[in-house]
């Protein structure tokens, strides 16, 4: 039996062993003419070796002021699963400037019902087999991997340090922070950190009968976040393990997870370049392909001490932010002449339209009526005795006149 010590010299080759072949594997890519060399600049070039000349046409047609400055942007994805791993493609091919991706799970033959992991990744971590993938779709792409839970302790740490200082930039901030994971226990973590360091974030989900799906943009202190409305499973302190039976899985469908993917993926790009709208809050629902939409405030008494600061700061901003008064100008009404000499004249006099108005009741200020009810004395004309005969009884009468 080999001793601890062998054990570790064993490990130690084999770690030095992978990192020759991919030493090897990363010089092939780069020589190889299937696997294209990084582009120092966009260009809106229409030619057939251009990449981007379909996405800096979005500039050209009004779309985007300046596309280009997407090579700027940092974005984290956590959990690299089936919306994760479409999402981080949909950003490495629209060219993002860098991509964080945090997942502590591995590519199973039982994921190929989904997008992007191919059967030969089974094994692999995903966020390496993304990573492999996604520098071969695109090389202008920074990445940065990291294969750990972030609900520990430990790594929960080192997750809010890399979103707060892991920047296309070392040490500024990522431009935001994309949830795509699949439980609630991860979901709470980023909410706390978001939370604590005023992070903007999004998060997307999809049911357990693959049928429906969401996402929402969370900005601390402005929009509830995951903490102000959770779930009844985080509500009650109900640990969600225990909910999952034996040999039970959730459904999956590649079509709900794609649809969910690129909505957010769409509205990272609406928040990031500045166009269009960006949904607070966007459902779908399959089986109608409903598509419902909402905005939700953040609530006073949220359990999350960092969510009810985030509050108070938002509302001091608010506060100090001067007030832009409206002033609504009353145009004129301005009467065009006419070669014929029309004019408009009312057939009542002012002293007519009086006397058929009833008395004004005492309102208080900013109420006024539609209308009076004109008194017994001011009512003019002839009047009509009362009668018990039918309308075709006096048709008829009428009709001998």
């Amino acid at each position: 039996m080999a001793t601890v010590e062998e054990l570790k010299l064993r490990v130690r080759e084999l770690e030095n062993e992978l990192i020759k072949c991919k030493q090897k594997q990363s010089a092939m890519e780069d020589a190889h003419p299937l696997y294209r060399q990084k582009i120092d600049k966009m260009s809106a070039e229409v030619v057939d070796s251009n990449p981007y000349s379909r996405l800096m046409a979005l500039k050209r047609m009004g779309i985007v002021d300046d596309y280009e400055k997407i090579r700027t942007y940092t974005v984290a994805v956590v959990g690299v699963g089936g919306v994760g791993s479409v999402t981080a493609e949909m950003l490495t091919r629209c060219g993002i400037g860098k991509l964080l991706l945090f997942d502590y799970d591995k590519v199973e033959l039982a994921n190929m019902n989904r997008l992007f992991f191919q059967p030969h990744q089974a094994g692999l971590s995903k966020v390496e087999a993304a990573e492999h993938t996604l520098r071969n779709i695109n090389p202008d792409v920074s990445f940065e991997t990291h294969n750990y839970n972030i609900t520990t302790m430990e790594n929960f740490t080192h997750f809010m340090d890399r979103i707060s200082h892991g920047g296309l930039e070392e040490g500024k901030p990522v431009d935001l922070v994309l949830s795509c994971v699949d439980n609630f226990e991860a979901r709470m973590a980023i909410n706390q950190a978001c939370n604590e360091l005023g992070q903007i974030w999004m998060e997307s989900g999809v049911s357990e009968n693959a049928v429906s799906g969401h996402i929402q943009l969370i900005i601390p202190g402005e929009t509830a976040c995951f903490a102000c409305a959770p779930p009844l499973v985080v509500a009650a302190n109900i640990d969600e393990k225990t909910l999952k039976r034996e040999g039970v899985c959730a459904a999956s469908l590649p079509t709900t997870m794609g649809v969910v993917a690129g909505i957010l993926v769409q509205n990272v790009l609406k928040y990031l370049l500045k166009f269009g709208t960006v949904s607070y809050y966007l459902g779908y629902n399959a089986m109608q392909d409903f598509f419902p939409t909402m905005a939700m405030k953040p609530n006073p008494q949220c359990n999350d001490r960092h969510c009810r600061r985030q509050q108070e700061e938002y509302k001091k901003k608010e506060a100090e932010r001067p007030t832009v008064e409206v002033v609504q100008e009353e145009e004129d009404v301005v009467h065009e002449d006419n070669e014929w000499g029309i004019e408009l004249v009312s057939e009542v006099t002012d002293a007519e339209l009086q006397a058929a108005s009833g008395p004004v009741p005492d309102l208080p200020e900013g109420i006024t009526v539609a209308f009076t009810i004109p008194s017994e004395e001011a009512a003019d004309g002839d009047t009509v005795e009362e009668t018990e005969q039918s309308l075709e009884e006096l048709m008829a009468q009428m009709k001998k006149l």
